[in-house]
């Protein structure tokens, strides 16, 4: 989902930038920097920004499941960004009863974050796959990744131990190369189960300077508070006694490090809902409207769209899943 959004792992869940669509833009999986960079989780780089501003262009690629679409309805006039609307919203209400309600957009911002995640990875397989085999290998990534002159590469970085690591774990069938589907697990692992103990153990390495096998709140902190006031310091205290260390110890174990490293895309997906909600919910009735929704257009859609029968195709297994 949400989804949901691109690899970082995250201290907070609403301070990171949006992950790059190719590969040798994003920072490699396991590295501090992407551990500071912001929440794993679709889109959730995006939602707020410094001050906690919400972004509508979130809202947007939460609703059409694809950056590309978004980007596209700006150009949109209104009436045409508006028709387009209308037709997603039928999509959109399960029971046909004219209304969306929070279940319904919930489940559709859901399905929109695995879209929004299986597009930026499509995307970047599709910039590394130099000789257009439609899989990926190690070399390649190297190549797009790292540096064209190979044999400098830092092999003895911990950055590019952890990448290595990544993928060898995604590389389900140890064949050497990454289909479409391990690539989706080497580039968002937040999103596939079988990945979740190497993120946790690379984060580990990188946090738990005391090989304690916890995180406490100084490790938490590591240098994150130099330069920073009061109020910060605070906030991050909150954070991590109210959020993340359910059982009060004082220090993160390793299912609690899982709720810091990798926010609930449900979760994030009933804020949104929220969000939009708050926003169009005229009648305060809790359902949503057609009418409501098109008066509002701009906060789902903007005046912002791609091959429509395509998506609509999409849309229409996404139904039938459910």
């Amino acid at each position: 989902m949400f989804a949901f959004l691109l690899l970082l792992l995250c201290v907070t869940a609403h301070s990171s930038q949006a992950a790059s669509a190719h590969i040798h833009q994003h920072k490699a999986a396991g590295s501090k920097e992407r551990i500071e960079d912001g929440a794993f989780g679709p889109g959730v780089s995006k939602h707020y920004g410094d001050g906690q501003e919400h972004h509508s262009e979130f809202d947007h690629e939460a609703i059409l499941g694809s950056v590309k679409d978004a980007e596209e309805y700006d150009k949109l006039p209104v009436e045409e960004s508006k028709r387009r609307l209308g037709l997603l919203l039928t999509k959109m209400d399960l029971n046909n009863d004219e209304f969306v309600d929070r279940h319904e957009l919930k489940a559709w911002i859901l399905r929109s974050f695995n879209m929004l995640s299986e597009e930026e990875s499509k995307e970047r397989l599709e910039d590394a796959d130099e000789n257009r085999d439609g899989k990926i290998t190690w070399e390649e990534i190297l190549q797009d990744s790292y540096s064209s002159d190979l044999e400098e590469l830092p092999i003895e970085d911990e950055t590019y131990l952890n990448d290595k690591e990544t993928f060898t774990v995604a590389d389900l069938d140890n064949d050497g190369y990454l289909d479409e589907q391990e690539f989706k697990a080497y580039t968002h692992p937040e999103e596939t189960p079988r990945m979740i103990d190497v993120l946790v153990n690379q984060a580990l390495r990188v946090y738990d300077t005391n090989n304690d096998s916890f995180i406490d709140f100084q490790e938490y902190l590591q240098d994150k508070a130099e330069g920073e006031g009061k109020e910060w310091l605070i906030s991050e205290k909150e954070k991590f006694d109210g959020d993340y260390d359910k059982n009060a110890d004082g220090k993160l174990d390793i299912a609690e490090m899982k709720t810091w490293l990798i926010p609930s895309s449900e979760d994030i997906a009933i804020d949104e809902v929220n969000h939009l909600f708050g926003a169009s919910d005229d009648d305060h009735d809790d359902r949503l409207s057609f009418d409501e929704i098109l008066e509002h257009h701009d906060v789902f859609v903007g005046s912002e769209a791609t091959d429509f029968g395509d998506h609509l195709q999409d849309i229409d297994r996404f139904r039938d899943e459910l």
